[in-house]
């Protein structure tokens, strides 16, 4: 028992990454399918599930996260500019798949967008670590 709260707590960060990575993959994936029926391109609804899934992204990655220490105003504009710059480049990554598999290839747009979004919560992840929250 002793050696799993020693593992839990070594993995934390990562654990608690998943889990709200998990969480925004969700939001991303229903608003992408409440938007969708509503245009005959996949790249527009993605674009918009993107905005809501990066909103919820970087309020629960700042807080029970990486646990900001970032404080006053100019510290959280550069960090939340940060954030979604580098979000940012993964909408772009996310819209393409989407664009390239769905929109010209016409695979099964709610398989590409789970895929999509895989690839997209790996390179967040490293996003996040190395330049968003790194440590000081």
């Amino acid at each position: 028992m002793e050696r799993l709260k020693q593992l839990l707590n070594q993995y934390r960060e990562l654990i608690s990454y998943l889990v709200f990575g998990v969480l925004t993959t969700v939001v991303n994936y229903v608003v992408y399918l409440l938007a969708a029926p509503f245009f005959r391109t996949a790249a527009i609804p993605t674009a918009i599930a993107w905005v809501f899934a990066v909103v919820f992204a970087y309020v629960t990655n700042r807080r029970y996260v990486f646990h900001s220490k970032a404080s006053g105003r100019a510290a959280i504009v550069r960090e939340a500019l940060s954030f979604f710059g580098a979000r940012l480049l993964s909408g772009i990554l996310d819209v393409a798949v989407m664009w390239l598999t769905v929109d010209l290839f016409h695979w099964n747009d709610k398989i590409m967008k789970l895929a999509s979004n895989v690839l997209v919560m790996i390179f967040n992840y490293v996003a996040s670590k190395l330049v968003i929250f790194r440590k000081k």
